[in-house]
Parts: C-alpha cells; sequence; structure tokens
C-alpha cells in the first residue's frame, strides 16, 4: 500500500553544491544549493536566484566554483546554506575553511571540499520554469588524497547528499554497479 506525502521536493539524492565566488571587497562568498545540476556536457544549471549575494558576485566577476563537500565538512557545507551572505558578514571566515584562488576564473577554491568545478559564466535564465546561472565548465579539479588511477574515487570523497524528505544529509559511497553496462545483461 502506498501512501501519500504531502511533499513536491521528492528527487532524491539531490546534490550539495558549494557556489563560491569572491564578494566586492575581495572577501569569499560561498552559497549551499541542492537545485543544480549539469545542464549538458561540461554546462552546469545553478538555480538560484538574483537575490543572493552570490548571484550578484557571479554577474560581476562572470566566474565561479562548484564544489562537492565531504562528510567531514557537513556542518560547514550546511552554515552556508542557513546563513546569507546578505545578512551575516563575511560567513566564509566564521566557517573556519580555507581558500586557493583559482588559476583558471576569478573564483575561489575551498581547499577542504575534494571536487571542484571552475566554470565561466555563461547566462543568467529567468524563464517561467527556468530561472538560474549557467556557467561552462573550464576545469575539474580533486584533491590528491581522492584520486585512484587518474580519477575522482567517490568512496575516497566522501561526499554528501541532500535528502528533502526529511531534511538530513547522507554519505554517498558504496558502488553498486557499472553505468550504461550492466543494463546489457538483461538484453536477450
Amino acid at each position: 500500500m502506498r501512501k501519500d506525502l504531502n511533499t513536491k521536493d521528492g528527487i532524491f539524492p539531490m546534490p550539495v553544491l558549494m557556489i563560491a565566488t569572491y564578494n566586492g571587497d575581495g572577501s569569499v562568498d560561498v552559497m549551499n544549493a541542492a537545485w543544480g545540476t549539469m545542464l549538458d556536457t561540461g554546462m552546469v544549471l545553478l538555480n538560484i536566484s538574483e537575490s543572493h549575494r552570490t548571484t550578484q558576485n557571479i554577474l560581476a566577476r562572470k566566474a565561479f566554483t562548484v564544489s562537492i563537500p565531504d562528510a567531514k565538512h557537513a556542518t560547514e557545507a550546511d552554515w552556508f546554506g542557513v546563513v546569507s551572505g546578505n545578512d551575516v558578514e563575511d560567513k566564509f571566515a566564521k566557517s573556519g575553511l580555507h581558500f586557493i584562488p583559482s588559476s583558471r576564473v576569478d573564483a575561489p577554491i575551498v581547499t577542504e571540499f575534494p571536487l571542484c568545478m571552475e566554470c565561466e559564466f555563461v547566462a543568467f535564465l529567468d524563464e517561467e520554469y527556468a530561472a538560474g546561472v549557467v556557467g561552462k565548465v573550464v576545469n575539474v579539479s580533486a584533491d590528491e588524497s581522492v584520486i585512484t588511477d587518474g580519477k575522482a574515487d567517490m568512496d575516497k570523497c566522501g561526499a554528501i547528499a541532500y535528502d528533502p524528505y526529511t531534511h538530513g544529509y547522507y554519505k554517498v559511497s558504496g558502488r553498486v554497479g557499472n553505468a550504461f553496462k550492466d543494463g546489457y545483461k538483461l538484453k536477450h
């Protein structure tokens, strides 16, 4: 028997994306966003409104980074989602995390987060059913500790996902199959 859950936000897992930019004064701003995805190969879409300081920074600097946080830094990742840069002065400094400048785009890379996409701003969409920032991925970098055979190892990353049903974070781990391969076992 099935039961109605009275929710509309039902996709699980949702990504936990850390969007990092520079503020006008050069300080670092980071925003936690679950509403984002790959739009196409090498293109990201972040469903964030113009009211966010992060969006204004992206529009001004024409660049941003998108990092995947790990379970060790779930509290800091959540901090970037529960406070607004419009309300809390220098929220990045209060996180205790660190950054390095990207060598590819005018945006910071949070060093504690194991995976990072460095992006150039492409467009801001303001449509009835789609709004947000579109970016071109110019580089993906990973901390050496999470690389196996030249590729990011998701088990080593300890990435987290967002659960919209209970508002929890869950660790993403444990490979269960091979994408675009295992299904062929059912071909007759």
